[in-house]
């Protein structure tokens, strides 16, 4: 295999452990916290979860081991989506298990759950494992989103799991993948089957977090990839001066992707889709918050500028969202294949302007004709829009480019508008972890592996004060359970994790919203550049400024 300069120089990188778990494994020992309840719904989890349930958070601290002696066969999945340093949480896993016995065995689950339900795997071995130290992506066993959730799926994992002799499962992953793992957890632990299932949180997203998980991994390195091509692009506007850069980037559900490239880069413009829920903003009051930006640069001469906006928005907008719930009624059942076998676009109009409310309609007849044929493209599983598939960046720079025009014909606006759009997504999902990542992960494995060792079953693996340098961090579990509560899913209440959204009461939010009025008339851009791998600390190891405004890091 050729490999990269990069990539012959992070194979040697070293991760930092937390300070505790740099003790070695024999003085490593569990100190219990307080007992645990869910975040709501207590009640209705905890007879979903009777034995996994109201379980202590656990930290690591120094002194002996009491640990049981006993081999250990781990099996690990990836699941769901890509994120930076999945390969640092195998092999922190596989460094712990061998250092505590080097008879120990971790086998990787191809293609995330599926692996596990088609007994398809690979032993690792040293050599293996070397060979992804530090490195971006899944590739090293692949991932998936099959979702283990049923109880045939749970016995044939069980059944395979005996058939290896494993002794743990760990899931890396995010909500909905942690979801299963206390699912299966509780499953493990009603059937006494003897098998612990740990899980490790992952995704780009930002949106798996709260009081005990600081950060999800990923998150760090993702936003600094895309803060680094925002910059790059800043540059160039302001070096061209023509354009208006329009930047959609990965966040459907939550924006803290968008929030934390806005806090590194200071655009013009950035939107919040929690704001926009919460002062249920319209388009037209979005499109003239970004056309009132435009409009005031435009008249200083400044006719470029940059717009970030997080790709889930639209959901975010209250008329939005009920077009979506109203064409999703109106495509249910075997209505796709009817409005499908329309002969053109002017049949397709007329159908969905007889089938929606005339408030939807409206609100459907503003938007550009290629947004209106978007969300008529191929349902997700679940027949529902495929929102991710919407051009929300060409979407709201055709609206304002139409306010524009008014605004021009009134003699208030003297400039001109010329839009360019991106979207940042797959670039960031498989990057080389940034030092954080690389050390955040690496930690995460090696704590999950002393999870297992001490029995716990149905914990995530958690590392905290992560705002510091890692000899300050801390490292322990807690049940998954306590993030979760009771959702809607497919017309049935489901226990899932809570996703973490963007808090307008926030650290982050606030300093946002403090210079955003000057961000969006000033330029005010700033260059992150590449994520630095060598050099001082305080230039490769810091952390997200999102992370750092939480925690009141200077």
């Amino acid at each position: 295999m050729n490999l990269s300069p990069l990539q012959k120089v992070r194979y040697e990188y070293k991760p930092k452990l937390p300070g505790m778990l740099r003790n070695g494994i024999s003085e490593i020992c569990v100190k219990d916290g307080a007992a645990t309840e869910s975040v709501a719904d207590q009640d209705k989890i905890k007879a979903l979860f009777p034995n996994t349930y109201g379980k202590n958070e656990i930290t690591f601290v120094k002194g002996t081991n009491t640990s049981a002696a006993k081999k250990q066969v781990v099996g690990v999945i990836l699941s769901g989506g890509q994120a930076p340093g999945g390969h640092n949480v195998i092999c922190g896993l596989y460094d712990a298990l061998k250092a505590t016995d080097k008879n120990n065995v971790l086998l990787g689950f191809k293609g995330g759950p599926d692996g596990l339900l088609k007994d398809d795997y690979v032993e690792f071995d040293d050599a293996f494992i070397d060979a992804y130290r530090n490195t971006g992506g899944f590739d090293i066993i692949g991932s998936g989103r099959t979702k283990l959730e049923t109880k045939e799926q749970f016995d044939i994992v069980a059944a395979n799991a005996k058939k290896n002799g494993l002794t743990a499962i760990v899931i890396i992953g995010g909500d909905d993948s942690n979801t299963n793992a206390a699912t299966l957890a509780e499953y493990m632990a009603a059937n006494n089957t003897g098998v612990q299932v740990i899980g490790c949180p992952k995704t780009i997203d930002g949106d798996l977090k709260n009081e005990d998980i600081e950060a999800s991994f990923g998150f760090d390195t993702a936003t600094k990839t895309y803060s680094e091509l925002i910059g790059n692009i800043e540059r160039d506007a302001n070096s061209a001066k023509k354009y208006w850069h329009f930047i959609k980037v990965m966040g459907r559900s939550a924006s803290h992707v968008a929030l934390e490239c806005a806090l590194e880069t200071q655009p013009n413009i950035c939107l919040i889709g929690e704001e926009v829920a919460a002062k249920k903003m319209s388009l037209a009051a979005i499109t003239n918050y970004i056309a009132d930006s435009v409009e005031k640069r435009g008249n200083n001469g400044e006719n470029f500028g940059v717009a970030i906006i997080p790709e889930g928005i639209v959901e975010f907008v209250p008329e939005f969202s009920k077009l979506i719930a109203e064409i999703n009624e109106l495509l249910a059942g075997n209505k796709t294949e009817q409005f499908n076998a329309l002969p053109d676009w002017n049949a397709k109009y007329d159908f969905i302007k007889n089938g929606l409310s005339s408030e939807s309609f409206a609100v459907f007849d503003i938007l550009p004709q290629f947004v209106q044929q978007q969300l008529f493209l191929e349902r997700d599983p679940h027949g529902n829009v495929q929102v991710s598939l919407i051009e929300s960046e060409k979407l709201f720079s055709e609206m304002v480019k139409s306010e524009l025009k008014k605004r021009k014909e009134a003699g208030t606006y003297k400039g001109k508008f010329g839009a360019q759009h991106h979207f940042f997504g797959y670039e960031g999902r498989c990057a080389f972890p940034s030092n954080f990542d690389a050390d955040y992960c690496y930690s995460l494995g090696y704590n999950a592996f002393m999870l297992i060792q001490y029995g716990y079953t149905g914990y995530l693996s958690k590392v905290s004060n992560i705002s510091k340098p890692a000899d300050e961090w801390v490292a322990g579990g807690m049940p998954i359970t306590k993030m979760m509560n009771m959702e809607r899913r497919n017309g049935e209440d489901k226990p899932v994790i809570r996703k973490a959204l963007v808090e307008l009461d926030g650290a982050p939010f606030k300093y946002f919203e403090a210079h955003r009025e000057e961000w969006a008339v000033k330029t005010s851009f700033t260059y992150p550049g590449a994520i630095q791998y060598f050099g001082p600390s305080e230039v490769c190891d810091i952390t997200t400024k999102t992370l750092a405004l939480e925690k009141g890091v200077n």
